[in-house]
């Protein structure tokens, strides 16, 4: 099995769980295939000159519990076999937290840094019109993944409004406030990583005010779960961007790294001390190591927060962690899975520790569907009891004795949840 192949650590992570769930084999067999695939070309005229053909996919996984629900992501590594794979893990998620809803994934296949705001307008309005058939308010529904943002979800709901005649907003969530966004949302994953990093903290009766973190990846999520953890009272010991990781053992500056961050700056210019938006406030200087030297620092709990398949069984004997919380997709190879298993490293998997975005969505789609909003204390609290659940009923499973990890007793309850959707609407015709 080749590990950097995102669909194929997917099937095994449910082979793993097969094993304990209880569901019928035909029905299992099923959830190993995405429903549909599309994909579509997408000629866009650049500002620079000339036009550029882009290719781009919408995956839709299964919709036994409701209709379709996943981001968009446009990055320079995106594949059908990625798409469909991360499709398949928001199908999981969904039902682990118990939303109404089925797993969909969409990606196009560019460099976001390489084109200009209207460069990207025009690559996402010609995506949009290029799923249309396939997505909508009842049927599929749209959200933020890697390199998308509010905006693109704005321009996403125009496209499909323009063509339905009149204003849809909740065909996509994610969106700015103005046109139907929900408080809360941007910051939902990052906060559901940290509640989740809370509670597994309480579970293993440690205390988060002495613990040591590491994060790899400060964009949305990982800048999001660093700037409440730091509030926790955890120390954020390293962080990590493109360019390397800032390191500083006595914990990171986090709202000062942040607003350098927000303001467009790299970890490479903060640890020189080049700080944009930004007076550093502690007389911390950072030193920079890379990406892989902060997976395998001595920490509480290490957070990947960037890109699927970075640990894996040629790093897991090395990684030092006492925890791992998964804030990206599918960070953890199913080899180094078995690795940290036998070490009794607890990981929080994805389908739970990163849910809070799609909870978030959920409840501003229903907002939108009863065109009332409700303020961000109602939506936080919310996703706290829903997220908390899950977490819950995950421990519940594993304590029972018989799964050998979180991820297994989380897949178990997705998949059981799932098969029983499908025995009860058995198939058609």
């Amino acid at each position: 099995m080749g590990n950097d192949d995102p669909f194929e650590n997917m099937l095994a992570q449910m082979d793993r769980a097969e094993t304990y769930a209880d569901v019928d084999h035909g029905v299992f067999e099923r959830l190993k295939y995405p429903e549909r695939t599309l994909k579509v070309t997408l000629p866009v005229e650049l500002e620079s000159g000339g036009v550029e053909v882009f290719e781009g996919y919408r995956c839709q996984f299964d919709s036994a519990r409701g209709p379709f629900k996943g981001g968009v992501r446009y990055h320079p590594s995106v594949t059908q076999r990625e798409v469909e794979a991360l499709a398949g893990w928001m199908t999981w998620k969904c039902a682990l937290v118990d939303l109404p809803y089925g797993g969909a994934k969409g990606g196009v296949i560019c460099e976001p840094k390489d084109l200009t705001d209207r460069d990207l307008e025009r690559l996402t309005r010609r995506y949009t019109e290029g799923i249309r058939r396939l997505i909508g308010p009842e049927t599929d529904v749209p959200a933020p993944d890697m390199n998308t943002n509010p905006q693109t979800m704005a321009w996403m709901m125009d496209t499909y409004s323009m063509y339905e005649g009149y204003t849809v907003p909740k065909v996509v969530t994610g969106k700015p406030l103005e046109i139907g966004g929900t408080p809360g949302r941007v910051a939902a994953t990052g906060r559901g990583v940290s509640i989740v990093t809370e509670r597994l903290f309480e579970y293993l009766e440690n205390d988060l005010g002495d613990a040591t973190v590491a994060i790899q990846g400060f964009g949305n999520v990982g800048s999001h779960a660093a700037r409440l953890l730091d509030d926790a009272g955890a120390r954020v010991v390293a962080t990590s961007d493109v360019t390397g990781a800032a390191y500083d053992p006595d914990g990171l500056d986090v709202p000062t790294l942040g607003a350098h961050v927000d303001a467009g700056g790299l970890i490479d210019e903060y640890t020189a001390g080049d700080l944009k938006g930004a007076d550093r406030t502690r007389w911390d200087e950072p030193e920079m190591i890379s990406n892989a030297e902060l997976l395998e620092l001595d920490v509480d709990v290490l957070i990947p927060a960037a890109v699927e398949g970075v640990i894996t069984a040629e790093n897991a004997d090395r990684i030092r962690a006492n925890a791992i919380v998964e804030a990206a997709n599918g960070p953890t190879t199913v080899a180094a899975d078995e690795v940290l298993s036998q070490r009794d490293v607890q990981i929080v998997p994805d389908i739970l520790a990163n849910a809070g975005g799609v909870i978030v969505s959920y409840l501003e789609w229903v907002q939108n569907s009863q065109e009332f909003s409700w303020p961000l204390e109602t939506v936080n609290a919310e996703l706290e009891r829903r997220i908390g659940s899950a977490f819950d009923e995950t421990i519940d499973r594993y304590d029972q004795g018989d799964v050998p990890d979180l991820r297994t007793a989380a897949y178990t309850i997705a998949l059981e949840r799932i098969a029983r959707a499908h025995e009860y609407r058995g198939l058609f015709p």
